[in-house]
């Protein structure tokens, strides 16, 4: 099977936290000549999290909302990863519409100004959001029926779809990624950080959104760039749809266990407040179990299991922390 070949990679939100990582391992990469970052935080210090620098790498203050610019910073580029969306889940309770805005309609004008460039490949973060709430049932890529129950979901189920169209209409090649929940150092939210942040606050105690057993796979930032390329160079389908999660799966009680161990210490006494309800929200799917036969059949091995991964994430958050305090 021979390899595709990748030079010029244009990445949609690539300043935020999974962007970042993606950055560092394109340009660790020698056949790649150049990587854009369009983000509306590319050139904001405090807000980007990029922190190489490379005379490969250009760095474009854009908005996907302006098809325009977005249509003329994506000229000449091969391949589109587009990491662009709302991260705050919940955000949509406050504001219904936000996962449309910020999310779907991104989509449809990343799409759009992949095909007036031919651009050959788009690469999109889609999530597990877009099974819905399947309980303990093995999610498969084949699912016949996908019905979320989040806008998040909807919105990202909704990506799909369009770049499957776009696939089959205008000679793009695609490959979307239902990722579990990725985690890592340089993390801008989630249980994690949470965690870490409410114990700062009152290393009394600590309130848990929901019961504690909310179940799912954490899988690294930096599996997820592996799994990404991998199933770039060896998927040959022109549209084709991948499971990406660590081979476990942890509770949101293990991982404030990990939690108070890494921000007060293994001896620390904590008492813990929960809600009165199975999941931390409405639209949170409490269990996740993502079968990832697919993916592992090209040869993907994450490196680190999910309480691995949160551990390593919430070291480095309390590392940051520390590190900012002291200067």
């Amino acid at each position: 099977m021979t390899e595709r070949q990748t030079k010029n990679v244009f990445i949609t939100g690539g300043a935020g936290f999974l962007g970042s990582v993606f950055v560092e391992r394109l340009l660790s990469i020698a056949d790649i000549a150049k990587v854009t970052v369009f983000d509306r935080n590319a050139l904001k210090e405090k807000r980007s999290r990029i922190r190489i620098k490379d005379s490969r790498l250009a760095l474009i203050d854009g908005d996907l909302k302006d098809p325009a610019s977005l249509s003329e910073a994506m000229a000449g580029h091969d391949t589109v990863i587009h990491l662009a969306s709302n991260a705050d889940i919940s955000l949509a309770i406050k504001q219904p519409t936000i996962d449309f805005e910020e999310g779907t309609i991104l989509t449809q004008n990343t799409l759009e100004a992949a095909r007036i460039n031919g651009v050959e490949r788009v690469l999109y973060a889609s999530g597990s959001g877009v099974y819905g709430d399947g309980g303990w049932k093995e999610l498969h890529e084949d699912a016949s029926l996908l019905l979320p129950i989040s806008t998040y979901g909807a919105s990202k189920l909704a990506g799909e779809s369009l770049l499957s169209a776009y696939c089959h209409m205008f000679d793009l090649t695609g490959v979307a990624f239902r990722f579990a929940n990725i985690v890592g150092p340089a993390q801008t939210h989630g249980v994690a950080l949470d965690f870490v942040e409410k114990l700062k606050s009152n290393p009394s105690q600590l309130q848990i959104l929901g019961d504690g057993s909310q179940t799912k796979s954490y899988i690294d930032a930096e599996d997820v760039f592996d799994a990404v390329w991998l199933a770039h160079k060896n998927s040959k389908n022109n549209f084709d749809v991948y499971n990406v999660a660590s081979n476990d799966a942890i509770t949101v009680n293990e991982i404030a266990t990990i939690a108070i161990q890494e921000v007060l210490g293994e001896s620390a006494a904590v008492e813990i407040i929960y809600g009165d309800k199975d999941r931390g929200w409405k639209g949170d799917v409490p269990v996740v179990k993502l079968n990832t036969d697919k993916i592992r059949a090209l040869g993907f091995k994450p490196k680190l299991s999910s309480a691995q991964a949160i551990r390593r994430a919430i070291r480095g958050i309390v590392a940051a922390s520390r590190s900012h305090i002291a200067r």
